[in-house]
């Protein structure tokens, strides 16, 4: 039988324990832990979620790596074709975990209607092009299909929309300005077939997605030229390997670029929401843990009797240890599954619902995204009851300096 064990059940069932003098430090600890893990689960999930869906954004409008010409410069505009004709084309065989290698072109554009004119970037895309991003953030109409003769069918933000009071099924001109100036330009009409919305201004304000054969044309490109290819990966967090790898399987005339070199602003700012998930979770447990502390503390004063006539019976400083120890696991145990309940209760109402929102200028994203992983989750939990279980042994050494000849004289 643990005694030790058996004695702190006892403490913990005892009405006088939950009506003594520790009673109410024992309840803002237990609150500690409670509030403690919700802070850490919320910043762990709105973390790592607004990372996910950043990077996502960007990926869905660039793919993950660029394969272009050498010869084309850094803006989104892409000059010099490059040949279909590629030994990773249409599949990257050569590169383990690649999703899939989808054509593109970008051109110039300005919208002009009747009241007004905007210019944007036309992205061409191929039957190739995987749609699954522009699925996830269509609000209204249905997705182009580019498979069979040349189409005039386009897909355009929400924000555009607005800005030039266009609707679904409106038809509007692009103008393309050609190289030389003297001459008329180029004007494609085109068809509203779906609105998108990413809540990434940044590309909403200026993408519309078309037909790459019209880029083929004015460009005066052959059927096998394009601007370039998007490679899309399996795992996010092996960009970097899979950039290398696809750069060194590529020919000489060939430059790959990853997102995260293409946009090294974006990706360094979010990746400084790591040093504040860090900084939150070390001070939560800190704080956590000296509440418990304190309270454990307080306990073992109130229990001063009790020690000394255990260890009058013979009980050793280790055991007597060991019932504090367990009661304090006891409390921490409770402000765990509280935190748990709440915090949980919190981050599925902010999933499904987006009560918080954002502002996307500023976060690239409308709501606060939450990443749901038990697996953290449960991390979280184990390493916040280890780490205060090990901050409370040092206060129990008290015990050893408890006499039992003054402690059971104590009032």
């Amino acid at each position: 039988m643990n005694y030790e064990l058996f004695i702190a059940k006892r403490i913990i069932a005892a009405k006088k324990y939950k009506s003594s003098i520790s009673s109410p430090i024992i309840k803002i600890a237990i609150i500690a832990i409670a509030l403690g893990l919700i802070i850490m689960m919320i910043a762990i999930a709105t973390g790592i979620g607004l990372q996910e869906k950043i990077r996502e954004k960007i990926a869905g409008f660039n793919g993950h790596i660029q394969i272009t010409n050498f010869d084309n410069n850094n803006s989104e505009i892409t000059l010099v074709p490059v040949s279909k004709n590629q030994d990773f084309y249409p599949e990257f065989k050569s590169v383990s975990n690649i999703q899939n290698v989808q054509v593109f072109a970008t051109k110039a554009g300005i919208i002009r209607t009747e009241t007004d004119f905007e210019g944007i970037i036309l992205k061409g895309v191929a039957n190739d092009y995987d749609w699954t991003f522009f699925k996830e953030y269509l609000v209204d109409g249905t997705l182009p299909n580019y498979v069979n003769s040349v189409s005039n069918d386009v897909l355009i933000s929400k924000e555009i929309a607005d800005r030039m009071k266009l609707k679904l099924g409106d038809e509007f001109n692009i103008l393309f300005v050609k190289n030389d100036p003297t001459k008329a330009p180029w004007i494609r009409v085109v068809k509203i077939i779906g609105i998108y919305s990413s809540g990434f201004q940044e590309f909403d304000g200026s993408f519309v997605i078309g037909d790459i054969r019209h880029i083929q044309k004015m460009n005066r490109w052959e059927d096998d030229q394009v601007g370039g290819f998007e490679v899309l990966i399996n795992d996010f967090n092996e960009i970097t390997l899979k950039s290398n790898e696809v750069y060194m399987q590529t020919g000489s005339t060939l430059n790959s670029q990853s997102i995260v070199e293409k946009y090294p602003a974006i990706f360094e700012w979010i990746s400084l929401f790591d040093n504040n998930i860090y900084l939150i979770i070390a001070i939560m447990i800190l704080v956590a843990g000296i509440n418990m502390i304190t309270a454990l503390l307080v306990l073992i004063l109130e229990r001063t009797q009790m020690i000394g006539v255990l260890k009058a019976l013979g009980g050793c400083n280790v055991s007597i240890r060991k019932i504090f120890l367990y009661n304090a696991a006891y409390l921490i145990l409770k402000g765990l599954f509280w935190g748990n309940l709440i915090g949980l209760s919190i981050l599925f109402i902010q999933k499904y619902f987006g009560v918080i929102t954002l502002n996307p200028e500023t976060y690239y994203v409308s709501e606060a995204p939450i990443y749901l992983n038990f697996g953290y989750i449960l991390l979280l939990n184990v390493g916040t009851l280890v780490l205060c279980l090990v901050m409370l042994i040092i206060p129990t050494v008290i015990i050893s300096k408890i006499s039992p000849v003054k402690s059971i004289k104590f009032e």
